[in-house]
């Protein structure tokens, strides 16, 4: 009986033994698969959207006459933003062309002269009087070219009465109105270049070795919805160090406190979105989760 009782019990204490073992197990290759995925594993939720743009401005002073787009719109490369009152452009053009002909003909007999007198003899005229109309031809040319050149820039402030996007993309920050006079070189709108989106993932310092350029990447924007993919395009190579400015006197300007627990620096690196699904809208500055998939995985 008491063989019974004895046997029961070692029964239970192996099953006892067993199940605790079990556990320990599992709960060690959780906690090691939970450090390589949160630890080790490439991977952040601190991404951005980002994107170039492109400041749109005019390049001659003039009242709009005409706006083409309205905000947010899309438009393609070529497209017209919006149009600057051309009459006087128009007007200037015509005085330089007439200008230009004036110049044209002016040279055209002063040429035709010093061509006659150059083959005249010394006896009919002197050598002086040749070099005078060869000079006067010459400056006479002088002012056709540069008649020419204005005719030329007139025409060209006359082209630039259109304002055309530069790319493809959506129109943004309009501050434009009917009426609104330019100023050169002043921005008036900007243009998202809709063919330059990308992400810019910062990953811990700890977790670059394991990115490399062509690694696949999944980015999960903030909210529902599927995941858009893409690639690792390049690894930054350099973040702005504290201590790396100088005093007045040139000298290194080191931060004297040390911290017991030091952070990982975070590291740029420039995501290539090679797909996004249907229905998905992104906007440059949304914020996402990056995880990179290396190559040898």
């Amino acid at each position: 009986m008491m063989e019974k009782h004895k046997y029961q019990f070692d029964d239970q204490w192996l099953r006892r033994f067993a199940n605790t073992a079990f556990v320990i197990v599992l709960a060690s290759l959780l906690g090691w698969l939970l450090w390589q995925h949160y630890m080790l594993s490439p991977w952040t939720r601190d991404g951005r959207v980002r994107a170039e743009t492109v400041n749109v401005a005019a390049e001659i002073f003039g009242k709009v006459k005409e706006i083409k787009v309205v905000e947010n719109q899309f438009v393609h490369k070529g497209d017209i933003l919006f149009v600057i009152d051309p009459e006087e452009f128009q007007l200037d053009l015509d005085k330089a062309e007439a200008t230009l002909e004036s110049r044209r003909q002016d040279m055209l007999i002063r040429k035709s002269l010093s061509q006659r007198r150059s083959q005249m003899s010394l006896e009919a005229v002197s050598k002086e009087e040749q070099q005078t109309s060869e000079s006067s031809a010459a400056m006479a040319q002088a002012a056709y070219d540069e008649a020419r050149a204005q005719r030329d820039l007139a025409k060209l402030n006359l082209e630039r009465t259109i304002v055309r996007s530069p790319v493809n993309g959506y129109v943004d920050n309009l501050r434009l109105r009917v009426g609104d006079y330019t100023v050169v070189g002043q921005n008036k709108l900007t243009v998202i270049d809709s063919d330059s989106f990308w992400i810019s993932g910062y990953f811990e310092e700890t977790k670059i070795p394991r990115v490399h350029v062509g690694d696949s990447a999944t980015i999960k924007l903030m909210g529902v919805g599927p995941s858009v993919t893409g690639h690792v395009e390049s690894v930054s190579r350099g973040i702005a160090d504290s201590n790396g400015s100088t005093d007045a006197q040139g000298l290194a300007n080191v931060n004297p406190v040390f911290y017991w627990v030091r952070l990982a620096q975070r590291i740029p690196v420039r995501i290539h979105i090679d797909h996004v699904p249907d229905g998905v809208t992104i906007a440059a500055g949304m914020t996402c989760t990056v995880i990179v998939k290396p190559e040898n995985k």
